[in-house]
């Protein structure tokens, strides 16, 4: 996870389907859902009878402002804009990535089944290429920022721990194409996610970053040009596991009920280390802070 910056975009992907569960159940479920008393008919209160935004065709727009380190690796902190487009439109799914988007192309699964979403993914990475706040580190010179083109994959399943609930599995990978780099990365993770009611939900992600030797060696490496242009010692960095990283998300919905649509607001909190070269190189070990911390704010709109 590359300083947590998959936060205020990322973990919003979870959120369509756990909510949009607590409007029916599957038949292996019993009992209410949540907010609604037993012996209780009809839909809850401020809910038409049968009205469920994510039915269909929706699409949740939102934006929302991160304060992160200003590149892997940092100790500095900066403010940084967050905007933010999910949904599903004909039949195709569109999930945020960081900086950029992947499209589910599978169907969706039946409410309560196990799902699998694959799909192309698109991502725009400018890791040192603006925002460097370190003196030491600008000397080093700016980078180019990368063009990421890959695939993103996902399996769900539901009524892990109750009925509601939701624990996923993801797999991304994808590769530079605009000539920065030159390099592939790998993302998996996991993810639990519940909803609390229909108004609130949360979900944990654990996730981990693997590089190949061509990422490594741009970001990491210090030349012998950047050592004698900023006085960091040489360094040569090789590929692996580059970070490992959890997150937690919150989303309140404005009126107390998702199904609906309409505003939320959203909260994200994280933290990733660095390992290996990631957290060994000059950039890090003596300008910055392998431990890299992130939060976020933003408001949506679903319809």
């Amino acid at each position: 996870m590359k300083t947590l910056n998959l936060a205020i975009t990322s973990m919003l992907a979870c959120v369509a389907m756990p909510l949009s569960a607590q409007d029916g159940q599957s038949p292996d479920q019993s009992g209410p859902p949540p907010g609604v008393e037993s012996g209780q008919g009809g839909p809850p209160p401020g809910v038409r009878d049968g009205e469920n935004v994510f039915e269909g065709d929706w699409l949740t727009v939102g934006v929302g402002a991160g304060y992160s380190t200003s590149y892997s690796g940092s100790n500095d902190y900066v403010v940084i804009p967050a905007p933010v487009i999910q949904g599903r439109l004909g039949g195709i799914g569109i999930s945020p990535q960081p900086a950029g988007i992947a499209l589910d192309l599978t169907p969706e699964a039946p409410r309560g089944q196990a799902d699998f979403a694959i799909g192309p993914s698109v991502r725009f990475r400018n890791d040192r290429a603006n925002r460097i706040e370190d003196n030491v580190v600008k000397l080093a010179g700016e980078l180019d920022t990368a063009f990421e083109v890959g695939i993103a994959a996902s399996y769900s399943l539901s009524g892990v721990l109750g009925r509601n609930d939701s624990l996923s599995f993801d797999l991304g990978a994808s590769w530079d194409v605009a000539g920065a780099h030159d390099g592939m990365v790998v993302q998996p993770s996991i993810g639990y996610s519940r909803p609390l009611s229909r108004g609130t939900f949360m979900s944990l992600s654990v996730s981990a970053e693997f590089v190949d030797d061509s990422f490594a060696d741009y970001y990491y490496s210090v030349s012998p040009a950047q050592s004698a242009a900023s006085g960091l010692p040489e360094f040569s960095a090789d590929g692996g596991l580059k970070s490992l990283g959890v997150s937690l998300l919150s989303v309140f919905d404005l009126d107390g009920n998702a199904l609906n649509g309409g505003w939320s607001a959203v909260s994200i909190t994280g933290y990733s280390r660095l390992v290996g070269d990631a957290k060994d190189t000059p950039y890090t070990s003596l300008r910055g802070d392998p431990n890299q911390y992130f939060i976020a704010l933003g408001m949506a709109y679903t319809f």
